[in-house]
Formats: C-alpha cells, structure tokens, sequence
C-alpha cells in the first residue's frame, strides 16, 4: 500500500439498511467525485444470478467472508491507482463486514481482525441513521425495519471499536447531505 500520513482521502459512507447511502454516492458522483459501489450488494446480487450460497438467507458465513474479501480487494485496488488527494467515497467498508458478523454471531478470524487495523480509512467514517420515511426493502435488502435499527447501533459499536471518529450526516434531501459531506471534507 502507498505510504500515506495523516491525511487518507477514503471515506467510508455507512449505516444500516435502506437510510439513502447510494443515493447520496450517486450524488456525490454526478457531482464529479470518485465512488466505489457496495460490494454486499453486488455480491448479493451475483449470487442470486449465479444461483450461488453466499447469500445472507443461505450461508452467512461465506457471505461475510466473500463480503470481507472483495472490500479488501477493492480497497487494495482504489489505493494502488489512487493520486492520494482526490476523497474518493465508499458506500459501506470492509469493517462492515465485520459488523455483519458481529450481528450474526459468526466468529470473526485473526486475520480479518489484523486487517482492519492495518487497513485504514479515513479516520472520519460518514454515517446515515436510520430513516422510516425513506426505508424500502427489495430483492436484495430484506431486512425489516427493526432490524436495520439494530444494524445501525452494531455499525456505531464496529467502527468505533476500530478507533473511527463517525459523522452523522443528517436526514435532509440528497443535495443538502451531499454538501454536509463535502463541506465536512474541506473543514478537516
């Protein structure tokens, strides 16, 4: 990995489900600014298509492992190719992973633990709370609304315990969450 200082221009946007965090990535996109999409998602997704089991319905464990996996990746992937200035923002990060495990009692390795520690993101994680208003499941996010609560709580607790200062961006229209980030940004 570069050698980067203080100063790591990866932001991690998070929370639990459905709480407008590709919504605000897409925004943040069209805006001109480097987004890397939710590899749980995605991953979700592939499964379904390839008739997979790494599914959260199916096996949790290898979900959250190839979930791990694939954050990793592109991580690794994003700071090769990064110029080390530009933000660059991710929807969810690899501690989600982490997280997910947590929440499903699934042991979380040594390895996966090390790496969290020595992988870093910016120590400001951006965090959407949750939002019934906006919530909706779909094929791929299932959960019920108590459950995305109890997510966003486990998220607070995951980053945290990985020394993550969390920003709470507020319940506004896209546009507004959009500039919170950004001006954020510039202030520190």
């Amino acid at each position: 990995m570069k050698n980067r200082k203080e100063h790591i221009p990866f932001y991690v946007i998070t929370g639990g489900p459905g709480v407008g965090k590709t919504t605000l990535l897409n925004e943040l996109q069209n805006r001109g600014h480097a987004t890397v999409p939710e590899i749980a998602r995605e991953l979700i997704k592939e499964q379904q298509d390839n008739n997979g089991d790494a599914l959260p319905w199916k096996d949790k464990k290898l979900y959250m492992e190839l979930m791990f996996q694939h954050s990793v990746e592109s991580f690794k992937q994003i700071n090769h190719s990064s110029n080390g200035t530009d933000p660059i923002f991710f929807d969810r990060g690899f501690l989600d992973a982490l997280c997910y495990a947590s929440l499903e009692g699934i042991p979380i390795v040594q390895e996966m633990r090390t790496t969290a520690e020595i992988m870093r993101y910016n120590t400001h994680v951006f965090i959407l709370s949750p939002w019934q208003e906006i919530y909706q499941t779909d094929e791929q996010r299932k959960q019920d609304w108590n459950e995305a609560v109890f997510t966003y709580n486990k998220m607070i607790q995951t980053y945290r315990g990985y020394q993550y200062d969390l920003v709470e961006v507020p319940k506004a229209p896209v546009g507004e969450r959009v500039d919170f980030v950004l001006d954020f940004i510039k202030k520190h």
